[in-house]
């Protein structure tokens, strides 16, 4: 099926920041009430000016693009993500920034993947979305996409955008993508990133945090890659964990990497059948890649005695990652890269900013 486009031109003859695509995916964003009764529908988004009257008076033109078929982001799976990253790669060109309306659920595994998948990516990608559908009185929809758009179309006194990497727009503040994790599902401040500062907060201005910012790279090419590999797996620990779930874990067919979320610093139980299994699972080429349960702080392998043994073993530490970051990271390591070695060095070190050294 064939793409929807909608053009919008600002008001004054010659748009002043550029010009933005907004893809939209699906998501609580674009639900309106039906007409006759009170069930939630997606809307056209050839109305989207009806819905959102601001939009038409920002001084930057916008173009609409809907998937074909937009989803719940419950559905969101990788080869929707390499779709997305393939129509920035063909609109890279023709476009100053890029935003995408996205279901709130998944978002940060999206803002992860893409930042993968966008190597040497130089112009704004912001996810946003909603916590109340767009026809609903009280939505927080229209300010975030208002301040996404803005964001997006925002430059320096050089001309370049301010913004140059994939990062996640809710509820006033902008994250960078692989560093966010969705923490409310009834609250308007959904979003959060407790290992890196907000890059920026909207109020009255918006104020940006230009030290942690990516900066601008003039001259780099953007690559699109175009793979995810899925044979990946999590494994939380829990006490009381038996040897038959973590076995069944690490026995899948052609299994590549498991990340292994654990507790506090990167702990985990020192019985005897645990790490005999770890350590039969990486002599077989699984990466294990240690992820902590905690949403602040970060694994220290080796910190205490029962983080120690993972580390002799050749588990990889996760540092501050989140989970999020960490299997999409996976999936893109494991796609360009079969050596296992070079898998490790790569998921041991920040690629896209997703973790500290």
């Amino acid at each position: 099926m064939p793409y929807s486009k909608i053009h919008i031109n600002p008001i004054s003859p010659e748009p002043t920041s550029g010009s933005v695509l907004v893809i939209y995916t699906g998501g609580t964003l674009g639900m309106v009430y039906e007409t006759k009764g009170r069930q939630l529908v997606p809307f056209n988004f050839d109305q989207i000016i009806e819905r959102v009257p601001e939009i038409s008076r920002l001084d930057f033109a916008i173009t609409f693009l809907s998937l074909p078929e937009p989803i719940d982001s419950s559905n969101m799976n990788p080869a929707i993500w390499i779709e997305l990253a393939e129509i920035i790669g063909s609109n890279y060109d023709q476009f100053d920034s890029f935003v995408i309306l996205h279901g709130t659920d998944t978002m940060a595994y999206t803002a992860s993947a893409l930042s993968y998948l966008l190597e040497n990516l130089n112009k704004p990608v912001i996810l946003t979305g909603a916590q109340l559908p767009i026809g609903v009185a009280r939505s927080d929809a229209r300010e975030n996409v208002i301040t996404a758009l803005e964001l997006a179309a925002a430059r320096n006194e050089q001309g370049n955008p301010i913004i140059s990497e994939v990062c996640i727009y809710f509820n006033s503040n902008l994250l960078r993508g692989n560093r966010s994790k969705k923490k409310e599902s009834s609250d308007f401040n959904a979003f959060h990133s407790e290992n890196y500062p907000a890059l920026a907060t909207a109020g009255v201005r918006i104020e940006y945090n230009l030290p942690y910012i990516k900066p601008f790279l003039p001259g780099v090419e953007l690559v699109v890659h175009k793979s995810l590999n899925t044979q990946v797996a999590f494994l939380k620990m829990f006490p009381g964990i038996s040897p038959e779930v973590v076995q069944a874990v690490m026995n899948i067919p052609d299994l590549r990497g498991v990340v292994l979320e654990t507790f506090g610093a990167g702990n985990a139980t020192t019985d005897i059948w645990f790490l005999s299994t770890i350590s039969r699972a990486i002599k077989n080429q699984i990466v294990i890649f240690n992820v902590s349960q905690c949403d602040g702080g970060r694994v220290a392998q080796g910190h205490y005695q029962t983080s120690k043994y993972l580390q002799q073993a050749g588990v990889v530490s996760g540092s501050d990652i989140t989970p999020e970051a960490a299997i999409t990271k996976m999936m893109y390591v494991f796609a360009i890269e079969s050596d296992y070695q070079n898998c490790v060095e790569m998921l041991g070190k920040p690629l896209r900013g997703e973790m500290s050294i």
